[in-house]
């Protein structure tokens, strides 16, 4: 994992797998840096990741809810066609905005 802030954007570049075990270290490193920063937008991307459980919804869901009370939007990009479909049958499409790679080029 990789953390980026520039121009008031916080990126957080996820790599490898995601699942009960190391999603909390994802989640903690992720929240004392965005509770630092306070960046305008968090941008969770997932284009490093090689495998995902539920473990990946939670991640998603709960830095949602960090970021929205610090008044910053979220974006989640570079997910697979499947897991993706996961996040957006779950209730996130409501609640971040979901991009596509090709979206950022």
């Amino acid at each position: 994992m990789n953390i980026v802030n520039e121009n008031n954007v916080m990126t957080v570049y996820l790599t490898g797998e995601i699942d009960h075990h190391t999603a909390r270290g994802i989640r903690e490193h992720t929240d004392t840096v965005l509770v630092k920063r306070r960046p305008g937008r968090l941008v969770l991307d997932f284009s490093g990741v090689s495998f995902m459980d539920s473990s990946g919804v939670g991640l998603v869901m709960g830095r949602y809810k960090t970021a929205a009370a610090l008044n910053c939007s979220t974006v989640v990009k570079g997910l697979r066609p499947r897991d993706r479909k996961i996040m957006e049958m779950s209730g996130l499409k409501k609640l971040v905005t979901f991009q596509n790679q090709e979206d950022t080029k």
